[in-house]
């Protein structure tokens, strides 16, 4: 995952003095990264001090500190779902950034969990999304509540946890419009199937609205978590094409600025690359530091 940036960083650490020079082009390296101007400034400023602290006198020294100032911004949390009943998840996002098959691939990870799912094609803006989610639970032999394109979205989530509940469901998956004829109206049509799933009775702990991002869109990413967020009130993100054309530094200011955790991330495009964030190896990728 995001290669490039961590054998440049990695190359930084290894090929240069530790002296002013080396931290200006560290700074530069960061903010590459989509680290952020002010993040970045902010960590190579205590870098410098812990660094003449702390003695550090190798390359793995200063690599462990970077890491542990940049730990306390990557959030993670669980992905098994809460006991007591229905789990609902909303997915957010874009169009573009694989929303559709991320809920595919969620569906599969749980499923083979034992779980039993259900798919809402609740993006009824776009045939082709409702088109896309059918085809996936066709295949994986799934049952799915949909309606015609142009239907009202709160009502497929609404039928969709009416059918959950009767059938002791675990999970209830719905895939969201991302785009609409401007964003006031996406945004007001996602809260409105908010509102529908919190008055269907479904508690907090058993609900969770989450984003799906690109992993290569960098700051872009921040910005699409923090409109979706304004709307919702997010719970969580999920990273596609979480490989070596990523940057990494985005998904540390998600973390800083929203304390949004990741929870899933996409490798591929087969149902099962799909895993939960492993926060010390993203850490590890992100400072240069080996496997």
């Amino acid at each position: 995952m995001f290669n490039k940036f961590r054998e440049k960083l990695k190359g930084l650490f290894t090929s240069r003095k530790i002296d002013e020079a080396f931290f200006e082009e560290l700074e530069d390296t960061l903010i590459e990264g989509d680290l952020g101007a002010r993040l970045t400034d902010e960590i190579v400023e205590v870098l410098r001090k812990e660094a003449k602290a702390e003695r550090a006198k190798t390359v793995e020294d200063l690599q462990q500190i970077m890491k542990r100032l940049l730990d306390p911004y990557v959030k993670t949390a669980s992905v098994d779902l809460a006991p007591g009943g229905l789990n609902v998840f909303m997915i957010l996002g874009v169009n573009g950034v694989g929303k559709t098959t991320s809920i595919a691939k969620m569906a599969s990870w749980y499923r083979k969990g034992g779980k039993k799912v259900l798919l809402a094609a609740a993006d009824t803006f776009r045939a082709a999304a409702v088109d896309q989610l059918d085809i996936h639970a066709t295949r994986l032999g799934m049952r799915i509540v949909k309606q015609s394109s142009g239907s009202d979205p709160g009502a497929v989530v609404y039928d969709a946890l009416t059918s959950a509940l009767a059938q002791g469901d675990d999970l209830v998956l719905a895939d969201t419009a991302g785009r609409m004829h401007n964003k006031e109206n996406l945004m007001r049509e996602l809260q409105k199937i908010d509102k529908i799933i919190a008055g269907r009775g479904i508690p907090a702990e058993r609900y969770r609205k989450l984003l799906v991002i690109d992993a290569t869109t960098g700051q872009n990413g921040l910005s699409q978590a923090m409109l979706f967020n304004s709307a919702v009130h997010l719970d969580g993100v999920i990273l596609t094409k979480y490989d070596s054309a990523a940057k990494g530094g985005a998904l540390v200011q998600i973390g800083q600025q929203l304390g949004l955790p990741i929870l899933f991330v996409g490798t591929g495009e087969r149902y099962e690359d799909i895993h939960p964030f492993d926060k010390d190896e993203f850490l590890n990728a992100l400072v240069g530091l080996e496997a």
